[in-house]
């Protein structure tokens, strides 16, 4: 009777068929390919969160993604988390800290991917649906605190804006406290996330900024931090609904989502 002997044998990534009158013989060798290195890594900030997403993997033998977090003053990355999809939310995060991320691929053989680009964030409080109102008839509730999320008097010293309605013209403003703050008009967004990041310049030489629905304000405070406004409607007792969300990383400018950064990259503003 004829045996038939199936041997499995790594061999430089081909397959060769040996025919004889009594066995057959296969030599195949393992795949030692790993998968290609992950595209286009990048991340949005959030309130004690991070998110990442990057591009999909097509490989046929593909298994799962392996992602890499470094935190700002330390030396190495370690890994936090594995997932078979393109995307990843890091909960474990504290607010004006700066991580580091990047990501690998892996398939089902064991074979690595190279680590991606470095995508960096520094996540930031956020808070939603915040009324002020105007100075002249509600001054104890016009003014407003980002670093504290809170409503104040006007002339308060912590209070970084304040919001003034002219009657005769029937306009809402944005003021700031006092000649060391700063506020600017991004214009109108979609979104509170569309501002990104504080620009250098555009800065309001008055001091104030008209109130326009939908559109979003940057402020520069005078302790040099970042925060950013979006206007979501008005109230009936003269009072303005915003979102808002502030960045507690002292002259980081990084309000939102950005693409990946080289990890050298930083800029960190100087209050004049």
């Amino acid at each position: 009777m004829k045996k038939v002997f199936l041997i499995l044998i790594l061999l430089f990534g081909s397959v060769f068929l040996f025919g004889g009158c009594d066995e057959e013989v296969y030599i195949v060798r393992s795949d030692y390919t790993p998968p290609s290195v992950p595209k286009g890594l990048y991340s949005i900030t959030a309130d004690e969160a991070v998110y990442l997403f990057w591009e999909e993997n097509d490989e046929k033998d593909f298994k799962e993604y392996r992602i890499y977090r470094r935190v700002e003053g330390d030396d190495y990355y370690y890994r936090i988390a594995i997932t078979k999809t393109a995307e990843y939310v890091d909960w474990d995060v504290e607010n004006g800290i700066t991580y580091f991320y990047a990501v690998i691929a892996r398939d089902r053989h064991g074979n690595e991917s190279d680590f991606s680009d470095v995508a960096w964030d520094t996540p930031r409080p956020e808070g939603f649906g915040r009324v002020i109102q105007d100075y002249h008839r509600y001054p104890n509730t016009s003014g407003y605190d980002f670093s504290k999320d809170k409503v104040l008097h006007y002339d308060d010293w912590n209070a970084d804006i304040y919001l003034d309605y002219d009657d005769y013209y029937g306009v809402y403003f944005l003021c700031v406290t006092d000649d060391s703050t700063d506020i600017q008009d991004f214009g109108y967004t979609d979104y509170l996330d569309d501002v990104n990041v504080a620009p250098e310049t555009g800065w309001s030489e008055l001091g104030w900024v008209e109130v326009i629905l939908g559109h979003s304000y940057i402020i520069w405070t005078r302790d040099n931090h970042f925060a950013k406004l979006r206007v979501k409607g008005f109230t009936r007792s003269y009072g303005v609904i915003f979102d808002w969300a502030y960045q507690v990383d002292w002259g980081n400018p990084e309000l939102a989502p950005r693409p990946p950064h080289k990890e050298n990259y930083l800029r960190v503003a100087v209050k004049r």
